[in-house]
């Protein structure tokens, strides 16, 4: 009964403010909000403010809403579960099973290959001297080979 009251009496001064935006001449404003204060009535006439009224004071109701509330947290925590791990146990089998075969388990050299070098020409190493003068002599090599 109250919440009817409170739904009429926010509706009258809708009304009113729109009959007041209407004699200043704004007759889009007047317009929107007669059709926004005419919705709570509306809703009073209709029963959903008596059936809202009657579930938030209904045990059963809340027992219900925490249900629902339950189950979809389980629902959102499974789907938590599912996107990190990858699925179903058969879709996580076939994926493990064909990252098995992309690599043959005898393959021991890059698929790439070698390039234009043949692996035998690889260049020896020098062995370093103390003097740190001649750590130069490798920047100059590197320089000598891309032509600079």
């Amino acid at each position: 009964m109250i919440a009817e009251t409170i739904c009429s009496a926010v509706s009258a001064a809708g009304l009113g403010i729109a009959a007041v935006s209407a004699y200043r001449k704004r007759f889009l404003t007047a317009a929107r909000l007669a059709a926004y204060s005419l919705v709570p009535i509306g809703l009073v006439l209709t029963g959903v403010v008596g059936w809202a009224a009657d579930t938030a004071f209904s045990l059963k109701a809340w027992i219900g809403f925490g249900v629902l509330g339950a189950a979809w947290l389980i629902f959102l925590g499974a789907r938590a579960v599912e996107r990190r791990f990858g699925g179903t146990r058969k879709e996580r089998k076939a994926a493990k099973a064909a990252r098995r075969e992309a690599v043959a388990p005898t393959a021991s050299a890059p698929s790439l290959g070698q390039g234009a070098r043949p692996a035998t020409a690889r260049p020896t190493e020098k062995p370093r001297s103390a003097a740190p003068t001649e750590d130069f002599s490798d920047i100059e090599a590197i320089l000598k080979k891309h032509g600079i």
